[in-house]
């Protein structure tokens, strides 16, 4: 496979090398070129219009209001304007003034607000396969981000960086865990061996799994140096997706890092550190609480209680710390905060032959567990990063350019030997009086009934380390032939990735020792070891990608024509798999009359070897069609004054899932020893059938429909996105719920099930300028709604326990209908099967009215209205001074409690008990209680699925604040620096949630989010 590479990369270099021209003079000329070009722009005679993000801005007219001279800004955000110091520039947008400023001595550049809608509405649309589109001639349904937004919070996930900022898209944090990345199994994503971050942060995309797309290469990496991203789009219409085929119907995520500029250089230092606290623990009870409670719940049970008197008078006053112990493990194992330090460098510049940008990164975070003086190494989870990009593009001569992308990355994560996760589960299941941290003689203390000391799995069982390394490049040679015809271009593009996971095993076991303090003598659970030291790889996994597109582009009067076409092979492997391979034809051609009527066509045609065989690929065709018309150019509109764009479009299209798992196809055997009599293995093998296969297996499909109107008004002071969807999905993978048993194996996977999704995605911002005040206010979201349409589910008695027609995902229980007051209702009402209910039970109601609590009354529970989640995004500058708020969340959403941080005594009653189980039912507490009685290990009709459990999960979180000020440009330049800012900010700062008691994210023991507060400083020189 390494030979193959090699010989595709040789191949590409050498046609790079044929296509060079002799004549290495024109690099000089191209050279000197740009440097007359700076000395134009030092001289007064041309001028740079970027946004905050250092993008160009494309096509705004700039007005010098002394010589009443005027010029438009090129594809490089250039301009030929002469101007003097003191004079004032005008910038228009669409034909509406959105800027000016007074030109300083020796300012070649001007920066406008990209927060202005006139301002955003002149950037170009990103889409598929580096190609990019004019915002009124485009008819996708899109919204992006930029660098600006990006780099607000200390994040190394664009999952979290991009939470609340995208319409359509929405995110659930699940677990705070560090930005360690982990391995994505599973063949059907376009590369199977990605890496996802371990912030465990979902994307849903208009309620779908989006791909992930990097610099027009699927490589679904989510962890990312957020100052080396210029944009992340979204794409969302079966238009926008219709290229990629078999992989287009989830929608897409677009990362395009930045790139250099026709500029003079310009480098970017920023260092900065942060404070971490972890939100929302679970508060368990002291030792006296929980022997206090321990004996009600022995009692209720018609058991006798095992503490006495004397027992809880010692756990209350702390007497006998030996014998009676009271311990809070969270506090002991855990560290109040933690630090995030955030390092990074950037170089980008570049004249008329070539342009490059260069980034560097460091990131340096620690975790929840405190280290021991015992110990000569590190048992805190931490997370450790080493970042470098370099994205360089050169225009070898008139016809044809080449561009390189290389990125390396080293990460290096450590963790407890025992592990994060099972250490937190370890603390939520052991009780405060289960044993000390210690023995009188140092040794670490258990007992018989827990035998593995908490303490001991934090700072005795060693460490593991993971070492992950990630080398991706890209190269790409791109010729016009404008000889041939104006506008016909092509472009061949290749790319490598390969990634390497391996763990550093130096984890231990230990032993504790129980302490009978009558006796005197030590009993010893576990084994004292050494500390073992060996590798052995987690993952590792490699791809290469190679596309040839033919595009054409141009304008004949008012007629405007574009369109590409491209073949790509698309091959990766991960471990022992064998390849996963997707290839075939795309391509877009899109017609616009005057910029006011747009029709555009988009088609996939694809397959993946992952089906049966039809020749060596089974294919599919995936087309998508769609309008836009400019309502705005019409002429009953052109002379209004309130209106500057106003544009209605829609698309409808056929899209394709790829998710045929490991060629099921393909009936599989696996064999083992096999028992004849009695209980032991024989020593006889036995060839054992999998589950069945499929030779039908498919792709799954969806007909999406999206229908949108954009505009901006005011004077390009508000602009407006307002898109609705309706989308279905067919052909879905599923077992049948009809199985028989009498086949004696399990059903495969089919191409059976149907769903809907339908709603509304909008997008909202104002901003204004007052002097020298600028101020803005965007917000997005999206409502959503999904339906079962079909699913072979068996034929159920009653209406109310059909899935079909309900909310994909949607759960299903009891309807709780208060707690049992006495012993007259229990036996006056319906009973669970198999249970004898007592008064504090959680009581059900009897949908079907036969006396009997079964599965014929579990019915749908939980919220069923639609899903709506949001971000509003708001802020101003003034002088020097700069502040932006996020506040994100979501309404009609439900969270489910349970497992061992909601129930007490799990686990056969030697788990922890919490502080919500101080409101249990006993007959003195019976107008007030919040929970049923107490138990001892697990109650069947208590913790049953239930509404009893379920609660609001409605929230809303200033997900992030920041305030910077930039020193003054008159007192930095005598330092020979081109900015300097400070600006301190702020993540998961305040959240008010419908049911506080727990996070509204991450809850039943997951590690918990962090808060971070964060002080930095960025010098440009």
């Amino acid at each position: 496979m390494q030979k193959k590479l090699l010989l595709k990369f040789s191949v590409v270099f050498l046609l790079l090398l044929k296509l060079i021209p002799a004549q290495a003079s024109a690099e000089a000329k191209h050279a000197l070129s740009f440097k007359q070009n700076i000395d134009t722009l030092q001289t007064g005679l041309s001028l740079y219009l970027v946004d905050e993000n250092q993008l160009p801005i494309v096509g705004a007219k700039l007005v010098n209001t002394k010589n009443k001279k005027s010029g438009v800004t090129d594809n490089n955000g250039i301009v030929q304007l002469a101007y003097g110091a003191g004079d004032v520039i005008e910038v228009y947008a669409l034909n509406a003034l959105v800027f000016k400023t007074e030109v300083k001595i020796g300012q070649s550049v001007i920066v406008v607000n990209s927060k202005n809608p006139g301002v955003a509405s002149l950037k170009p649309v990103r889409a598929l396969f580096d190609q990019t589109v004019k915002q009124s001639l485009s008819t996708m349904a899109t919204d992006a981000v930029y660098t600006n937004d990006l780099i607000k919070s200390p994040q190394t996930s664009i999952k979290a960086a991009i939470t609340g900022r995208l319409s359509g898209l929405y995110t659930n944090q699940n677990s705070g865990r560090l930005g360690s990345e982990g391995r994505t199994d599973g063949t059907a994503s376009l590369i199977s061996l990605g890496s996802l971050g371990g912030d465990a942060i979902t994307m849903s995309l208009r309620g779908q799994n989006p791909v992930v797309i990097v610099d027009g290469i699927p490589r679904p990496l989510t962890i990312f140096n957020m100052e080396e991203i210029e944009s992340i789009t979204v794409l969302k219409d079966a238009v926008s997706t219709a290229m990629l085929g078999v992989k287009g119907a989830s929608g897409a995520i677009l990362i395009t890092t930045r790139r250099g500029t026709k500029a003079k250089q310009s480098i970017s230092f920023t260092a900065q550190t942060a404070f971490q606290k972890s939100l929302k623990l679970p508060q368990s009870l002291n030792a006296f609480q929980y022997a206090t409670l321990y004996n009600e719940a022995r009692v209720n049970d018609g058991l006798t209680p095992v503490y006495t008197a004397a027992d809880l008078q010692a756990y209350q006053t702390g007497s006998d710390p030996q014998g009676h112990p009271d311990v809070n493990w969270a506090d002991l194992i855990t560290k109040p905060t933690s630090r995030f330090n955030h390092y990074t460098l950037n170089v980008a510049g570049g004249n008329d032959f070539g342009k490059y940008f260069v980034a560097v990164e460091h990131v340096n975070q620690n975790g929840l567990f405190r280290n021991s003086d015992i110990n000569t190494y590190d048992t805190d989870n931490t997370y450790k990063s080493y970042v470098i990009r370099s994205n360089v593009d050169i225009q070898i001569n008139k016809k044809l350019s080449a561009g390189i992308n290389l990125m390396g990355r080293l990460i290096n994560s450590n963790d407890p030997g025992y592990g994060s996760q099972q250490i937190i589960n370890s603390i939520n299941a052991t009780p405060a009086n289960a044993y000390p941290i210690y023995n009188p003689n140092g040794s670490f203390a258990t007992t018989s009934s827990y035998q593995n000391n908490v303490y001991a799995q934090s700072i005795g069982s060693g460490y593991i380390g993971t070492y992950k390394r990630d080398v991706s490049a890209d190269l790409f040679l791109k010729r016009t032939f404008d000889e041939i015809t104006k506008g016909l271009w092509l472009r061949a593009k290749a790319s490598i990735y390969a990634t390497l996971s391996e763990n550093t095993f130096r984890n231990k076991s230990f032993a504790s020792f129980f302490y009978n303090t009558a006796t005197k003598a030590y009993t010893q659970y576990g084994t004292i070891g050494t500390q073992n030291n060996y590798t052995g790889i987690n993952y590792q996994g490699h791809s290469d990608y190679e596309e040839l597109a033919l595009g054409y582009d141009r304008n004949f009067n008012k007629h405007g024509i574009s369109a590409t076409v491209l073949a790509n092979h698309d091959n990766s492997f991960t471990g022992s798999d064998l390849p996963y391979t997707v290839q075939g034809i795309s391509g877009k051609a899109a017609y616009n009359y005057d910029e006011k009527y747009v029709a555009e066509l988009a088609f996939g045609y694809n397959g993946s070897n992952y089906y049966p065989p039809a020749g060596d690929y089974k294919y599919g065709f995936f087309p998508a069609v769609a309008l836009a018309w400019n309502i705005n150019k019409e002429n009953f509109l052109k002379e209004s004054s309130w209106l500057n764009t106003l544009k209605l479009y829609g698309s409808y299209g056929k899209t394709g899932n790829d998710n045929p798992g490991y060629f099921v196809y393909i009936q599989r055997y696996f064999d083992g020893t096999s028992t004849y009599f009695g209980s032991t293995p024989g020593s006889n093998t036995s060839i054992f059938e999998q589950v069945l296969a499929n030779p039908n297996i498919t792709w799954e499909k969806a007909n999406k429909f999206n229908l949108g109107l954009q505009a901006t008004v005011l004077a390009n002071k508000l602009g407006f996105t307002v898109e609705y969807y309706r989308d279905k999905y067919y052909d879905l993978l599923m077992q049948r719920g009809k199985n028989s048993a009498l086949i004696g194996q399990s059903y495969p996977l089919e191409n059976i099930g149907q769903s809907r999704y339908t709603g509304w995605d909008f997008k909202l911002n104002y901003q204004q300028n007052v002097n020298d005040f600028s101020y803005y206010i965007a917000a997005t979201g999206g409502l959503q709604q999904s339906k079962v349409l079909y699913q072979n589910e068996v034929n159920q008695p009653f209406p109310w326990m059909a899935k079909t027609g309900q909310a994909v995902g949607q759960r299903f229980g009891y309807l709780a209908d208060g707690l049992f007051q006495s012993t007259a209702e229990v036996a006056s009402s319906a009973k669970l099967e198999g249970y004898t209910a007592q008064p504090g039970d959680i009581k059900y109601r009897d949908l079907n009215g036969d006396g009997i609590i079964n599965q014929l009354d579990q019915t749908v529970i939980g919220n069923t209205k639609p899903l709506f989640y949001y971000g509003l995004n708001l802020g101003f500058q003034f002088k020097g001074f700069d502040f932006s708020a996020l506040i994100q969340g979501a309404l009609n959403r439900t969270i489910y409690l349970s497992g061992n941080t909601e129930w007490a005594f799990q686990n056969n009653g030697f788990g922890q008990a919490w502080v919500q189980n101080l409101d249990r039912w006993t007959p003195q507490t019976a107008a007030t209680a919040t929970m049923p009685r107490l138990s001892i290990g697990t109650n069947i009709n208590n913790e049953a699925t239930s509404t009893f459990w379920q609660h609001s999960g409605n929230y809303a979180r200033l997900k992030n604040v920041e305030l910077g000020y930039t020193i003054p440009n008159s007192l930095t330049k005598r330092i020979g620096l081109q900015s300097i800012r400070v600006f301190g900010n702020a993540t998961n700062l305040v959240t008010f949630a419908a049911y506080d008691r727990v996070d509204p994210e991450v809850y039943n023991g997951n590690y918990p989010i962090q808060r971070s507060i964060n002080m930095g400083i960025n010098i440009k020189f």
